[in-house]
């Protein structure tokens, strides 16, 4: 597999983001992590302390055969607020911000043209602010944190935040979703 069937988002708690792609046929796994950082292998606490920089992510490897770059993107940009800066629902802080990080030349360009076309479509009532970086490192979260809406559906949290997602993915992309 390339690095070109790999993306790399953030937007919001890695948990909602993990759980909404799972739902996609040809995406193989998803996994929660961390990016845009300046510490090395960082810890959830540090993280969520606001000491490392880096950025709740999940990194989806997907086949390219059945699900194009395009549709990650319009999965992403449609399960998140991509206009509130470190923020998305209830969590705030800079390790929510709404961020693309690109493998390649190619995704760059791809993402960068799907924003221009967002902002040009008025989707979105204020100006996006998802930033659009290079993948330097992504860090894979604690092993607590992985499956973890398969694993605590009932809890507050997934049941208040990240349902909602999940449950929009498989309405609005019914097309995709494997079932």
């Amino acid at each position: 597999m390339s690095e070109s069937d790999r993306a790399t988002l953030a937007g919001g708690c890695f948990w909602c983001i993990e759980a909404a792609f799972k739902q996609l046929d040809g995406v193989e796994s998803a996994v929660s992590g961390y990016c845009g950082g300046h510490v090395d292998d960082p810890t959830y606490e540090a993280v969520c302390r606001g000491e490392t920089g880096h950025a709740e992510a999940v990194q989806v490897t997907y086949d390219p055969d059945v699900l194009a770059y395009e549709d990650l993107l319009e999965v992403f940009f449609s399960i998140h607020n991509p206009t509130t800066k470190d923020r998305e629902g209830p969590d705030v802080g800079t390790q929510y911000r709404s961020a693309v990080y690109y493998h390649d030349d190619g995704q760059r360009e791809t993402v960068e043209r799907f924003v221009d076309e967002l902002e040009a479509e008025g989707v979105y009532d204020d100006p996006i602010v998802t930033e659009i970086e290079p993948l330097e490192r992504f860090w894979e979260a604690e092993a607590y944190h992985q499956d973890y809406f398969e694993k605590n559906p009932n809890k507050p949290y997934c049941a208040a935040n990240v349902r909602p997602k999940v449950q929009k993915v498989r309405e609005k992309f019914a097309g995709h979703t494997a079932d």
